[in-house]
């Protein structure tokens, strides 16, 4: 059955309204309007409603209650700093860059409550199919397995992010009649839970083409692999035991075709643009449209990484000024001397391979297309006028973006400041170069904000496949992988391509990599915590963690309050 998410997501918090038949002369008829969870399946598409309500609070989820910035403001990769009064809010984002968190920063709470809810409505919608007679709705017994192996995947990736960030998590498998949430498991038990449920759901599951191009935003078997891939890699963080054997071994198999056919794009850029979601590099994508759902758009999210008056310069007219929530951090300091920090930097690693297509300013070409990664200098744009001008900030000053923090204001660029403080707390709006990952184009383009959100992409099986050859000793085989995603950013013949035996790659390059290829994809968090560098390692205005606790975060204290069998994580 070729069931498209696309344009069902829309009308998913609708409500299920049955009228009463009042009749003046027949009174012992059935009553419809008595509706429970017995009898609230009624037809084929109250069961398809059913099965896709939570993929709508699952794409939310990319970037509601915290758990965007939570993967990324902690690591050396974005800032949030306090910029002339703006973005202090309490001091929350500067806990979050300095790794000083509380159980009472409301993410804390916010992050566990939306993960859980997935959890909860994937298993009050599986335990509603679970029970069905496929025959009473013109289901197959094939279509109800791959419903239910998609509500169990699903399920999977929201307790595996839980995983990620909590660690001790409670094993939510029944809803219906429960009054209070389980005892946490142990890091084992979740482990196992959520690797039997993967491995149990992949043959039910379909392969992306057998779905079409109706096909994104639902799980197939290459994504749920792709999700057991992510578990193995991250093993030893979170049980004590490397799997990297078996993660070579399933994205080996990813790579070959067993699980669905996929393959890399040709440019950077289209596993982001406007057609991603039938890119073959897509394996998971959440579909977007302007008309219905682009939660990756919110201000949760990218369009809070640009100066506020930002959006003339993409021409962009209808969501209103954009924000600077979030900026890369910088690579040098005020004077533009390079921090001699190995971690950090992001900026500056793109620019350690010059040709890069990547580093040219964003800028909109007509016609869907775009070219460039980053906005930076000034940022011309035409008035009503007709006349050049460049963004300004709030505070009146024009902007010129920079790899920098500080008080520059009106300081030409090249001019060295005599404000030499480049701290979270001391910003103003030329501070730091702002990623465009997802394009923004002008208001007049039909395919404005249409992006599906990628939530995994073809390269992470190769850069995953090169970590386990690379932890493995076979540099050679590692830089075979991550040049055949690289070659598309560089000319060919580039001397940016690693070299063929590997000789190039060290722990502090792969780390480096991961940043770029997925830079602001709300992972890093949880690779510079792989590679043991999220506590000891230093970057800008980020001393050594005193010890590591804070790989996982505290469970917020009002959830505590809530469930008061849930035991606090160590260390808070």
């Amino acid at each position: 059955m070729k069931l498209s998410i696309k344009y069902t997501l829309g009308i998913l918090s609708s409500c299920v309204l049955l009228t009463t038949i009042n009749s003046c002369k027949k009174l012992d008829e059935t009553l419809y309007d008595n509706i429970n969870s017995a009898n609230f399946l009624q037809t084929k598409e109250d069961v398809i409603r059913d099965f896709l309500r939570p993929f709508e609070h699952a794409y939310w989820s990319i970037q509601g209650g915290g758990l965007f910035y939570a993967q990324e403001l902690p690591t050396d990769e974005l800032m949030t700093p306090n910029r002339e009064g703006d973005w202090f809010d309490g001091g929350i984002y500067q806990r979050s860059h300095y790794h000083t968190w509380t159980v009472n920063d409301g993410y804390t709470n916010d992050m566990w409550t939306g993960l859980f809810q997935g959890v909860s409505l994937s298993t009050n919608s599986l335990e509603d199919i679970q029970a069905i007679d496929p025959a009473k709705f013109n289901l197959t017994d094939a279509e109800k397995a791959d419903y239910v192996a998609e509500l169990k995947t699903l399920r999977a990736w929201f307790n595996l992010r839980a995983f990620d960030l909590y660690r001790n998590i409670p094993l939510i498998t029944k809803v219906k009649g429960e009054g209070s949430m389980p005892n946490q498991a142990s890091p084992q038990e979740t482990f196992d839970f959520i690797e039997k449920e993967l491995l149990e759901s992949i043959p039910s599951l379909p392969k992306k083409e057998d779905l079409g191009i109706t096909g994104v935003g639902r799980w197939t078997q290459g994504a749920a692999a792709s999700l057991l891939m992510r578990l193995y890699l991250n093993a030893n963080v979170y049980i004590g035991q490397e799997k990297y054997t078996e993660c070579a071994a399933i994205a080996q198999d990813l790579i070959a075709g067993k699980y669905g056919s996929y393959s890399l794009e040709s440019r950077w850029d289209a596993p982001f643009d406007y057609n991603n979601g039938t890119s073959p590099e897509s394996v998971f994508a959440f579909p977007g449209s302007f008309a219905r759902t682009h939660w990756q758009y919110s201000g949760d999210m990218y369009y809070s990484m640009a100066p506020h008056k930002a959006a003339v310069y993409f021409g962009f007219k209808d969501f209103g000024d954009m924000n600077t929530r979030y900026a890369l951090q910088p690579g040098r300091d005020v004077d533009s001397v390079e921090y001699a920090y190995t971690l950090g930097k992001p900026f500056v690693k793109f620019q350690k391979y010059p040709d890069d297509v990547r580093l040219k300013k964003y800028k909109n070409l007509g016609g869907s297309k775009r070219e460039g990664m980053f906005l930076y200098g000034y940022l011309p744009y035409t008035d009503a006028n007709g006349a050049t001008q460049n963004v300004k900030s709030l505070r009146g000053y024009t902007i010129f973006s920079r790899d920098q923090v500080g008080w520059f204001k009106d300081t030409p660029p090249g001019q060295k400041p005599a404000d030499k403080v480049s701290d979270m707390n001391h910003a103003d709006d030329n501070s730091g170069i702002w990623p465009v990952k997802y394009p923004l184009y002008p208001s007049d383009d039909l395919n404005k904000v249409t992006s599906a959100y990628a939530e995994i992409r073809f390269a992470e099986v190769y850069y995953t496949l090169a970590e386990c050859k690379f932890r493995a000793g076979d540099k050679a085989g590692a830089a075979e992988l991550l040049n055949a995603v690289r070659k598309r950013y560089y000319p060919a013949g580039s001397p940016s391509l690693y070299k063929a035996d590997g000789s190039q790659l060290t722990n502090a390059e792969m780390i480096d990599e991961w940043g770029r290829e997925f830079l602001v994809e709300g992972r890093r968090r949880t690779d510079l915590i792989r590679w043991g560098v999220f506590n000891s390692g230093t970057w800008w205005d980020k001393p050594v963690d005193a010890d590591d606790h804070t790989k996982i975060y505290p469970i917020g204290q009002s959830i505590l309050n809530l469930s008061p069998n849930l035991k606090q994580n160590p260390g808070y």
